[in-house]
């Protein structure tokens, strides 16, 4: 037991000696067959032929699982279009449907949409084998070769899935081996390696070899752990060393991850994967997590274009209506994102805070959140990025605003920020003659909305109240009282009155009034800009009367 725990602390290194340096991992992608599994998610035809055209061509994962055999007339006609397109770009074989040990069905179906691989689902545990087929060990593996025999008579490859394996080994590794040892001289050379693996196979009489290209090791229920993937997956390589294993995890305990690197650690050749993690239950191994994963943490090889699993990832959540988690690695919203100031601050210094996990790695950038708790090495970022140079008392009054914002929880984007640095520099003067020192709207049903209004003019306070048609109207009204009695003076009137988001702006977080006044024989238009649509209306207010009243 210690000189096994001592290899798994050496990740692989049994491994590279095979063509020399890292090992190569297959990577199958599910997403059509079992990540159509999750509840609420089905994929039309043309939207599997659009997700497949990228998996293939963009994100080059070796094998896609595209569908079950004899599911639906629907599942026909999208595996068909997969199958066409495929041989078109001379990359059928890697095209795989799911089938069943049903006397043929299946593989004619297959056949019949043009398909050249069948992942054949087998029974993995001795409950599966007796309780639901009704079978004994020797029947289903009487049925299996049969339909092995039945997939080589059709010029088909066969991958086996063993179902409910983990389960098998836990509770019937007698099973296990059995169902093995019957097949295991059917099997293929192992995936990249000469054909002279052959010989290390026993050989049975009756059936041929080479009938079986895949073992698939799956963990139907989600139930193991890595350390029961590292001992399970061992017992099967020691036992036979010479066949090809993938793995395919579920997510039930939130170790699909986990337990794909630790089958990998163990000896598996490929992993099976799902985008975003769809799947059922609680899902599969997202396929980003494991490349990055792989890659870093294993140095180990694959096929995969890492710059569009980000694409992948948007074309599926668009298609299954399944919302990524702003916070799933790799793929999620805010998984590049910068909020503390200090972060911004040291990657300006010297990438303090980098890791490597580069954005640019995976076709997307870093940004740096606008909020309370940015501060100025964050919008300095953002400045930077947008061609815009401030003073650092400009800076200061530009993170002021930003953060009065985060205090009323709202998100401010970059395309938010040249509007507010446009706002608070063209009419945020500190020499301000007129400032709103406190105010309260109300509205109640049945009553007329009311205002109450204190202000400094040129020093001086005053206070009023109205009431009016809206808040602002009531705001406007207690403002042209003051006006009117304490200061004998003309208030302007509204000539127009407009609400926007700003352009280019991607979310709501501001708001943007734009006010026209009559003045002078002319128009004085102003602008505000705030989270809430009254106070956007009111700063445009201000705007105006400290511009009036810089005119006397």
């Amino acid at each position: 037991m210690e000189e096994e725990t001592r290899k798994v602390s050496t990740p692989l290194h049994y491994r590279e000696g095979q063509g020399g340096g890292s090992p190569f991992i297959e990577i199958l992608d599910s997403t059509l067959r079992d990540g159509e599994q999750t509840n609420g998610v089905s994929f039309v035809p043309h939207e599997k032929l659009m997700i497949a055209r990228m998996l293939l061509r963009d994100v080059n994962v070796d094998r896609i699982e595209v569908a079950s055999a004899r599911v639906s007339d629907g599942e026909r006609d999208a595996v068909r279009m997969i199958c066409r397109y495929a041989r078109q770009i001379d990359k059928l074989e890697r095209v795989e449907v799911l089938g069943f040990v049903d006397g043929g069905k299946s593989i004619d179906w297959i056949a019949d949409c043009g398909g050249k691989v069948i992942n054949l689902l087998a029974k993995g545990s001795l409950k599966h084998c007796t309780q639901q087929l009704g079978k004994t060990p020797e029947e289903h593996i009487a049925d299996v070769k049969a339909e092995l025999q039945y997939a080589a008579s059709k010029g088909m490859t066969v991958n086996l899935y063993l179902e409910d394996w983990s389960n098998g080994m836990k509770d019937s590794p007698e099973y296990v081996y059995q169902l093995m040892d019957s097949l295991a001289s059917l099997s293929s050379p192992q995936v990249g390696e000469s054909p002279d693996a052959q010989s290390f196979l026993p050989q049975s009489g009756g059936v041929g070899s080479g009938l079986v290209r895949r073992f698939m090791l799956p963990d139907t229920l989600g139930i193991m752990n890595p350390l029961q993937v590292i001992e399970y997956f061992r017992k099967m390589m020691k036992r036979y060393p010479q066949l090809h294993f993938d793995f395919h995890a579920h997510n039930d305990y939130d170790l699909a991850v986990s337990n794909s690197l630790a089958a990998v650690l163990s000896g598996a050749k490929g992993l099976h994967v799902t985008v975003n993690g769809l799947g059922e239950r609680c899902g599969n191994a997202p396929i980003a997590s494991v490349q990055a994963i792989l890659k870093d943490q294993f140095h180990a090889k694959t096929n995969i274009d890492e710059s569009q699993l980000n694409g992948i990832s948007r074309l599926v959540e668009g298609y299954s209506g399944v919302a990524v988690a702003p916070n799933q690695p790799i793929v999620g919203e805010n998984v590049f994102t910068q909020v503390a100031g200090v972060h911004a601050d040291g990657d300006s210094k010297d990438k303090l805070y980098y890791n490597e996990l580069i954005p640019e790695r995976f076709g997307r950038k870093r940004e740096y959140a606008l909020g309370k708790t940015s501060g100025r090495a964050n919008i300095a970022k953002n400045l930077e990025e947008l061609g815009l140079e401030l003073t650092p008392e400009q800076t200061r009054r530009v993170t002021q605003r930003i953060t009065e914002l985060g205090d009323k929880k709202e998100i401010v984007t970059q395309d938010d920020l040249p509007y507010i640095v446009s706002d608070v520099l063209k009419h945020d003067a500190p020499e301000d003659k007129v400032k709103l020192i406190s105010y309260v709207v109300s509205t109640a049903y049945g009553l007329k909305p009311g205002a109450n209004v204190r202000v400094e003019i040129n020093g001086q306070q005053y206070e009023a109240g109205a009431t009016g048609d809206g808040q602002y109207d009531a705001f406007v009204k207690a403002l042209r009282f003051i006006y009117k009695k304490y200061l004998n003076r003309t208030f302007p009137i509204l000539a127009n009155y407009q609400v926007s988001i700003p352009p280019g702006g991607r979310t709501d977080a501001l708001v943007q009034t734009v006010i026209s006044w009559h003045y002078r024989d002319g128009i004085l238009r102003t602008r505000g800009l705030d989270a809430d649509q009254t106070e956007a209306a009111i700063k445009a207010t201000f705007k105006m009367l400290n511009i009036v009243e810089s005119q006397l």
